[in-house]
């Protein structure tokens, strides 16, 4: 699998929306430098730009980058082919994904309303560091394990 980083989005809060960086520097075990869920057990989360437009499509409303609090939104790689264990390079960077989706609590951050990481999202940690820009590839290097 192959794609592009389009966006590299940051925020300095929890619960609110990222803003498109356009470039940052992945840390190992820790996740995006700057961004509040830096340090946590989800260090990134990665979200397809074609799950964006079916989104757009099918509510008429048109997000930007970082308006699910995704980290880094990609075109051209089927993240939904993703399994724990499945390591990615972006950039410099190498992740390894650790859960796909998550529970939606009401507390979570939403855009109008809906909360297409927790549905749609790939969560992962840092395994290492490196930078990240638009236009990066982004690829499988290693198919990790099948659940």
């Amino acid at each position: 699998m192959a794609g592009t980083v389009i966006a590299v989005c940051i925020s300095t809060e929890r619960g609110t929306a990222k803003r498109n960086a356009g470039e940052g520097y992945l840390k190992e075990d820790f996740g995006l430098v700057g961004d509040s869920h830096a340090g946590s057990p989800r260090q990134i989360s990665l979200l397809m730009w074609e799950s964006v437009a079916r989104f757009t499509q099918e509510h008429g409303l048109k997000p930007q980058p970082g308006d699910f609090a995704e980290n880094i939104l990609t075109r051209g790689i089927d993240l939904k082919e993703a399994k724990p264990g499945m390591r990615l390079q972006a950039g410099e960077g190498i992740l390894e994904v650790i859960q796909i989706g998550k529970e939606e609590r009401p507390y979570h951050y939403s855009f109008h309303g809906f909360r297409l990481l927790a549905a749609e999202g790939v969560f992962c940690r840092v395994v290492k560091g490196g930078r990240v820009r638009v236009g990066d590839p982004i690829k499988t290097v290693d198919a990790g394990r099948a659940e």
